[in-house]
């Protein structure tokens, strides 16, 4: 794992996702010497096969890195903000992340 600090899009909340997965992709293609369209590939590629494994109800663990995994949200009763209104809200399937310690040294480094 590169010891190399990475700033992809910030902490802003209007920032476009497309934004930070381009962001991303560049890093990916200046750090591995590659053209660019080739690392958005890598990086699409690499999304897609966790997100597919996370919809086949499976874990996905990179070392060094963190933990994927799906989680069961129970039904449970809500409020409206606006109305102040109980609201039942339906149960869901949720992706999680933990990172790993390693992921968590860098960060508090």
């Amino acid at each position: 794992m590169s010891h190399s600090r990475i700033h992809v899009g910030g902490r802003r909340r209007d920032a476009r996702p497309e934004r930070r997965c381009k962001e991303l992709a560049q890093k990916v293609a200046a750090d591995a010497h590659i053209a660019g369209a080739q690392a958005k590939s890598a990086v699409d590629a690499a999304l897609d096969a966790i997100a597919g494994e996370l919809a086949a109800g499976r874990d996905v663990g990179i070392a060094g890195f963190g933990k994927f995994s799906v989680s069961e949200r129970a039904a449970r009763d809500g409020r409206n903000p606006s109305s102040g209104e109980t609201i039942q809200i339906a149960a869901s399937t949720v992706a999680k992340f933990s990172a790993a310690a390693a992921l968590k040294k860098q960060l508090n480094s």
